[in-house]
């Protein structure tokens, strides 16, 4: 008896689902956006950055599986607008990956600081995750169902590593309101997590620094704990789909941490020893 052979073809995580990517026409979001689509979503790419954003969407699909929508997070009315404009089209919203952030001046000194500066990162980080959460919420409430997804960054569990420190803040004041926000969207069967990058040479890190790509990756490996291993754009985006399909329908009120370790290790009392106690080999 003949046996026929034939590859089972990869399970679509996201079939049928609708997702928001705001940020997505970059970095970790575009990297997002594709693996999304490829998992059987549509997608609704939000940005400020046009031509990329409308780039992208020609570069992945149709317009039957992904659309481009100008969006400045910072303003309540362009995050209701998108919300408002997906439900039109696509009758739903399944899942809010609030993904836009800013660096701000690579400032590390309090002295430094101004309102000015704190105000244009809080913006976009805190307000921008609230007005998310918000529009998301009032779609998703009367389906009893949704996932929720903030970016933050590993700099909400480490500190002193030269991180401005309005963006530290600003990533550990989505973490606290992520967490809150939860226990009030449980009792509706909807998740709200974040997840926490380790650098990775994204536009937002790469400008943000002033740093070329090829030099971040190198300082990111010689920082990283986990050797051999250099975080990027598509290891964000998978667990991006992790947090967002029911391979995770039980996590809510989680941040992962993606940093190979780092978070977990101090190396100072080590390096300082080293330092004061040279061998004498």
């Amino acid at each position: 008896m003949a046996h026929s052979s034939f590859q089972s073809p990869i399970s679509k995580k996201l079939e049928g689902k609708v997702a928001i990517i705001i940020g997505g026409a970059s970095g970790i979001g575009a990297a997002t956006a594709r693996l999304f689509v490829q998992h059987g979503a549509k997608v609704i790419i939000a940005d400020i950055q046009d031509d990329l954003g409308k780039s992208l969407v020609k570069d992945i699909g149709t317009e039957q599986t992904i659309i481009y929508a100008h969006c400045n997070v910072s303003i309540e009315s362009d995050v209701k607008n998108v919300v408002d404009a997906t439900v039109a089209k696509f009758g739903k919203l399944d899942i809010m990956c609030s993904n836009a952030g800013v660096l701000g001046k690579p400032i590390t000194s309090i002295l430094e600081v101004d309102h000015d500066i704190i105000k244009s990162v809080f913006d976009v980080n805190v307000v921008g995750a609230f007005f998310c959460a918000k529009h998301a919420a009032r779609v998703m409430i009367p389906y009893k169902k949704g996932v929720i997804l903030f970016t933050t960054s590993a700099s909400t569990v480490v500190f002193g590593t030269g991180v401005p420190h309005t963006y530290v803040s600003s990533k550990s004041a989505v973490l606290g309101f992520s967490t809150n926000v939860g226990v009030e969207l449980g009792k509706y069967g909807i998740r709200v997590n974040c997840i926490s990058p380790y650098c990775v040479s994204t536009p937002l890190v790469v400008n943000g620094f002033g740093i070329e790509k090829q030099k971040v990756d190198k300082w990111s490996k010689k920082a990283g704990n986990l050797k051999g291993a250099l975080l990027d754009e598509q290891d964000v985006a998978n667990a991006m789909l992790y947090l967002t399909s029911d391979d995770s329908k039980c996590v809510t009120g989680h941040n992962l941490i993606l940093d190979g370790g780092f978070s977990t290790t101090n190396v100072a009392l080590t390096e300082a020893y080293k330092k004061l106690f040279p061998s004498n080999d």
